[in-house]
């Protein structure tokens, strides 16, 4: 799922708190979703770790090899 199908599906609370969680703003999370902004590494990961996953770091930063920095495969 993409940041954006999970945030759509967000009421304005629920995306507060998803921010807020994330340790960011909702604006700035609209901006990383909507691709006219990129998410640092730090809130990548607070993404992924406040979606359980389902947004995952690879999708948000596909520029950062993230299976070497899992310990995974990795080039």
């Amino acid at each position: 799922m993409t940041l954006h199908d999970y945030i759509k599906a967000l009421d304005k609370s629920a995306l507060d708190t998803f921010a807020e969680r994330c340790l960011t703003s909702a604006g700035q999370l609209r901006q990383v979703a909507y691709g006219n902004r990129r998410a640092s590494v730090g809130l990548a990961v607070c993404i992924e770790r406040e979606t359980q996953g389902v947004v995952t770091c690879e999708q948000l930063r596909p520029d950062i090899d993230w299976a070497y920095l899992r310990g995974s495969k990795g080039a």
